[in-house]
């Protein structure tokens, strides 16, 4: 079993990426689970024609773990492994964690309760996943969120950004959480994930990023309308469009991702760089607009 891990800012498309990479996992005959760290439990709604799931801290707690605790909901078989994991596209495993109730408790320790309960349940035994995919928040500030860095849970770890000045300091927060762990048995960086958003394409700016925190781009994905397209109808593209180009890209990264060694600790870059980069991207952009007019 091999486990990754996707990071990276809010909307920048982590779950677009993830879901398909699952979908081209799946149609190439790999057991794939994916799993959704994120509170709004949207994850994988792309391999189950948004048809949503229930979430496992919210089945916990029908099941009375806040009574209970872990310990007595798994002793007491009062959950099963069939109500918290549920079966989307060509067989994709899909299971989302959820969050605490409005206003109670931390969205990142419910992170750490969720995957907790999936090992006692002996999800991972019982299923037999070639590849588990984790889709995480990229606040790795929060514990929970953190979880899979810290205890080496992925064997490696991707960060999907765009050119967007946000989601590029984004990935250095999280190649700095990547850099504290990853010398203490937490997970390595296996490569960036360039995917466009907003008004911006700049792969230089990415590909410059990459390198000087010491990765690499592993994949390119555009802007494609299949993509919005595939998703308001609750699908991958690999599911909606399986013979357009940019379904072609997905399994291509797939096909990298799966194959890939180059694993490194990343050298997050200094408060003046990351400003530099912004410098350089308020530029592009300035121009890119005016040239628009």
């Amino acid at each position: 079993m091999r486990q990754i891990a996707f990071y990276g800012k809010g909307g920048v498309g982590k779950s677009t990426v993830g879901s398909n990479i699952a979908a081209a996992l799946a149609e190439h005959g790999l057991v794939v689970m994916l799993i959704g760290c994120d509170p709004k439990h949207d994850c994988t709604r792309n391999l189950r024609g948004e048809v949503e799931i229930p979430t496992i801290l919210d089945t916990s707690r029908d099941k009375g773990i806040e009574q209970l605790g872990l310990d007595g909901v798994v002793r007491g078989n009062k959950i099963r492994l069939d109500e918290v994991i549920y079966k989307g596209y060509r067989g994709v495993y899909c299971a989302e964690c959820g969050g605490p109730r409005p206003g109670v408790g931390c969205a990142g320790r419910g992170v750490i309760v969720a995957i907790e309960l999936l090992k006692r349940l002996n999800a991972f035994e019982e299923l037999k996943p070639d590849m588990v995919i984790y889709d995480v928040p990229g606040d790795v500030v929060c514990g929970g969120f953190a979880m899979p860095l810290r205890r080496g849970l992925a064997d490696e770890v991707y960060i999907v950004t765009s050119a967007d000045y946000l989601a590029l300091y984004a990935a250095n927060n999280i190649c700095k959480g990547i850099s504290e762990f990853a010398t203490k048995g937490g997970s390595p960086l296996g490569g960036i994930v360039y995917n466009i958003r907003g008004m911006l394409d700049d792969d230089a700016v990415v590909h410059d990023f990459a390198e000087k925190v010491g990765s690499h781009v592993i994949g390119h994905i555009p802007n494609a309308h299949q993509i919005a397209e595939a998703e308001i109808e609750g699908n991958t593209v690999i599911e909606y469009a399986p013979n357009s180009g940019v379904a072609d890209l997905f399994r291509e990264l797939a096909l990298r991702i799966s194959t890939n060694t180059l694993t490194s600790v990343p050298e997050p870059l200094a408060p003046e760089e990351m400003i530099r980069i912004g410098q350089v991207i308020r530029r592009r952009t300035k121009e890119k607009y005016e040239a628009g007019k």
